[in-house]
């Protein structure tokens, strides 16, 4: 995208420059990031990016037209339910692979969706640190933001969301053993962008409906939880002991309410038509002539790329017991598209984060979130020892 951009950015490229942004990391988050950084930003014209968000606002809009009452009683086990009130979704990601639609144009194509919360506070570090670290990077105007935010807006909205009213030593970061997950980095940027802590799920202490933690020696009440915890994590850890569960009756706010993880997730995609969504279809339903060969199997529920089965057959279908709890999607054409300096070109994939405007009772983008790779996986826990893959950010071309 963009050859000549990119062109100029590879000849000018040095190893240095890599180096200086993994120090920096380092330097800033007192560790190296546990995910691959890719050795080079993305660049998009605005031709791409038009696509893009087409294919977004028609999501949004169809988002809208759900019943999620229907699809909470449909896909979420009573048991799990959380009896907190639902509020909307304070975050949305939306995935895209960027594609050959066969005619040698670069388009985007619908990958899944999810109302959970990502790296919001390791991406804008990501983008600052490319432009300071990269001398090569390319004369022009770019953007990385969206909604005309820059960096201190950008803290200033997302803090917004997560904070509202309340004091960041009442409101908390919950992970489940955060100091093992791989995107542990950006736990550390957001303690450093919010001042909030970041709390393992087995430390907090519940006393009737309210919660505590221990904040330098003393009991602290917590008032709002910013969840990063995976429930499909957590239910695969035997034994695991906690004084709380996600479903619990607690006095208490989610940033954001955990039943929307299921909610807006892979289990609506069927639902959702246009030109850059692929067909999709749930297990228990879909057509009796279609071609598996084009299509994949996917958990709806897993995460990180879980599950995902790239060569369904119908004997691995027939094995499914429980198989309202999967889809078929129909596959795409990753185009390789990124030159590098290997001889293998990457594939991208192109998340857009969304944060709930509470002013203007919307969803609004605010930043990406970029993944590249050479091979038929796109995601950063299926990485090889290559070189030019991993998480990067793309740099959008201003109009």
């Amino acid at each position: 995208m963009i050859p000549k951009i990119r062109n100029a950015f590879n000849e000018n490229f040095k190893d240095e420059y890599y180096d200086n942004l993994q120090q920096d990391v380092k330097d800033t988050f007192g560790e190296e990031c546990a995910f691959r950084i890719s050795e080079t930003p993305v660049f998009i014209d605005a031709s791409l990016e038009n696509k893009i968000f087409d294919a977004c606002n028609s999501i949004i809009e169809q988002l809208w037209k759900i019943d999620f009452d229907e699809i909470r009683q449909k896909f979420i086990p009573k048991s799990l339910q959380s009896p907190s009130p639902m509020g909307k979704p304070h975050f949305l990601a939306i995935d895209f692979g960027l594609c050959d639609d066969g005619n040698g144009n670069i388009v985007p194509q619908l990958i899944e969706l999810q109302a959970f919360p990502t790296l919001f506070f390791y991406q804008p570090f990501l983008g600052k640190a490319v432009l300071k670290h990269y001398k090569n990077f390319p004369k022009g105007d770019f953007h990385y933001f969206f909604s005309k935010l820059n960096d201190k807006t950008y803290i200033e909205e997302v803090r917004k969301v997560i904070l509202s009213d309340e004091k960041p030593e009442n409101v908390i970061l919950m992970e489940l053993y955060p100091d093992k997950q791989k995107t542990r980095i950006d736990f550390w940027a957001t303690k450093q962008a919010l001042g909030i802590e970041v709390v393992c799920m087995t430390q907090i202490i519940k006393e009737g409906k309210k919660l505590f933690y221990i904040k330098d020696g003393v009991k602290t009440p917590i008032h709002r939880i910013y969840n990063r915890v995976i429930l499909d994590e957590l239910l695969q850890i035997k034994d695991l002991k906690t004084n709380i569960n996600l479903n619990d009756n607690l006095d208490v706010e989610w940033v954001t309410h955990p039943d929307w993880f299921f909610m807006i997730s892979k289990c609506i995609m069927p639902l959702l038509k246009h030109k850059y969504i692929p067909k999709s279809y749930y297990l228990n339903d879909y057509p009796t002539d279609l071609d598996l060969n084009k299509y994949v199997l996917k958990p709806l529920f897993s995460f990180a790329g879980k599950g995902i089965n790239l060569y369904p057959t119908q004997e691995t279908i027939n094995d499914i017991k429980d198989k309202e709890n999967y889809i078929l999607q129909q596959k795409v054409n990753y185009a390789s598209l990124v030159k590098t300096n290997t001889e293998k070109n990457s594939k991208v994939e192109l998340r857009i984060l969304y944060i709930w405007d509470e002013a203007a009772n919307k969803l609004k983008p605010v930043i990406n979130l970029t993944r590249m790779s050479k091979g038929e996986l796109i995601n950063v826990s299926h990485l090889t020892e290559d070189t030019w893959i991993g998480s990067s950010i793309s740099f959008f071309e201003n109009a």
